[in-house]
């Protein structure tokens, strides 16, 4: 065996011992690219963004991933944001140059190289340089003279067919989704009462009294929008929603729609839609939806605004009724949706998803813990001492502990079991992630808070 992959495969296996681990991930995932493995890395850098989305190296890998794999759409959401940041890393500029090239663009391609020289004359690139400079001389041949073989064949403009693999396979986008019946419910949802109440009111009402709403002239169906800071459950509220009127549930990732060829992502769009108004009653769940509905103004691409408009033009059900769908999307940053996602009809209605209380808290250690060998814990005592902690923070607390537990019984030579202690000791080590989220929530909610959107934040800011 290779010795790199020697390593990939250790960094793999230390990995399942230790998810949390981030740096170990990172230097994982940055391997797989070197090693031209980049549908492998574009899990991993996914895996961590969920981790910390705010990470703008993280990002940048997995554009670069997306890249290599040849998404370009995907890889160029993502570059498209990096460079607007006031301080854009160069090497976006350079993976950006690169995806123009491969589009034909080389006015632009060039225009983003130069930047990411001016940034860093280390990053020069001798195959950028080779193309453009090749493409430059091909346009200065006196006209009438014929291409010789060092000239470049004009590029082929993108169209919207299928994609297909190595092996000449057409992908269906439907094939990637994921389509169940969950049995789970609202009862099995620990606290949180009163987001389960407005879920009732807005969505599951309307579809158990179908006669009452159409008397009124309202349609079955509609569109939620549910923010708040990640790993706070916001995709298992839209699964027990499902689970709560028997309906199917579709759920939805930015990897599922976005595609390389210009016009396929828009038809599997509409696609999925069409899938889950033949699947009614359906739940359709879109996650991470700010990165499909950034603001249009920001988006440099016009495939990027297409995009959006054809989103705009699936969730509007004129063309193709939505009736008996549920769509439901989750953010963690509702402030960077395109304003047009929220107008009547549309998500017009947002629900604040906050941490979970303290009985949903509790309903999480017990849930966490009913597979490990414990003794004499008391998760109340655990819920009390984590207000503000995340579902993905009480999972990183029981994971550190149990972390403890197997060093203690490597070193030992016996096993114990989790104590109440080793919790608590775990628990005194973390802090809540969610505190940078409403660091930033707040200055939206104090400053960008015109219509009213986000009083839920200041309001649940206010209690604390």
């Amino acid at each position: 065996m290779d010795f790199s992959q020697e390593v990939i495969d250790s960094l793999k296996q230390a990995l399942v011992a230790t998810p949390e681990n981030i740096p170990l991930r990172k230097h994982l995932a940055e391997l797989l690219l070197h090693h031209q493995q980049p549908e492998a890395a574009t899990q991993e850098f996914r895996t961590l963004l969920s981790q910390q989305p705010n990470d703008q190296g993280i990002r940048l890998g997995l554009a670069e991933s997306y890249l290599k794999s040849a998404k370009l759409s995907a890889a160029a959401v993502l570059l498209e944001e990096l460079i607007s940041l006031p301080e854009a890393p160069a090497k976006a500029f350079l993976l950006l140059a690169r995806l123009l090239c491969e589009e034909g663009r080389l006015d632009q391609a060039r225009e983003r190289y130069q930047q990411a020289l001016k940034e860093d004359p280390g990053l020069q690139d001798s195959e950028l340089d080779r193309r453009l400079f090749m493409q430059v001389s091909s346009q200065l041949q006196p006209m009438g003279h014929e291409a010789t073989s060092t000239q470049q064949t004009p590029p082929v403009p993108r169209q919207a067919i299928p994609v297909s693999d190595s092996l000449g396979h057409t992908e269906d986008p439907l094939e990637a989704l994921d389509i169940e019946k969950p049995r789970l419910s609202f009862a099995e949802v620990g606290g949180m009462e009163a987001v389960k109440s407005e879920i009732q009111i807005k969505l599951i009402q309307p579809l158990e009294h179908p006669d009452l709403f159409r008397a009124y002239g309202k349609e079955i169906g509609g569109g939620l929008l549910m923010y708040g800071p990640p790993g706070c459950g916001k995709t298992y509220l839209a699964r027990a929603t499902a689970g709560e009127v028997n309906a199917a549930f579709l759920s939805v990732g930015i990897n599922e729609i976005l595609e390389m060829w210009l016009g396929q992502s828009e038809r599997n769009l509409h696609a999925i839609f069409d899938e889950a108004r033949k699947l009614k009653p359906c739940v359709l769940f879109f996650d991470e939806v700010d990165a499909l509905g950034a603001r249009r103004s920001d988006m440099r691409q016009s495939a990027g605004r297409q995009l959006i408009n054809q989103f705009l033009l699936e969730l509007d059900g004129e063309r193709y009724s939505n009736e008996g769908v549920l769509i439901l999307a989750a953010t963690n940053a509702p402030w960077h949706l395109d304003g047009a996602f929220r107008r009547p009809g549309r998500f017009d209605q947002l629900l604040f998803v906050p941490p979970p209380d303290e009985p949903a808290r509790i309903a999480i250690f017990d849930i966490l813990l009913a597979p490990r060998p414990v003794e004499k814990v008391d998760t109340q005592v655990l819920a009390r001492k984590t207000p503000g902690f995340s579902g993905a923070d009480l999972k990183a607390v029981v994971e550190r502990a149990i972390e403890e537990k197997l060093r203690e019984a490597m070193k030992s030579g016996q096993s114990h079991p989790i104590r109440q202690k080793d919790l608590l000791k775990s628990i005194k080590q973390s802090k809540p992630t969610t505190r940078e989220w409403f660091s930033t929530a707040r200055n939206y909610a104090l400053y960008a808070n015109q219509s009213g959107f986000y009083d839920d934040i200041l309001t649940y800011l206010d209690q604390k």
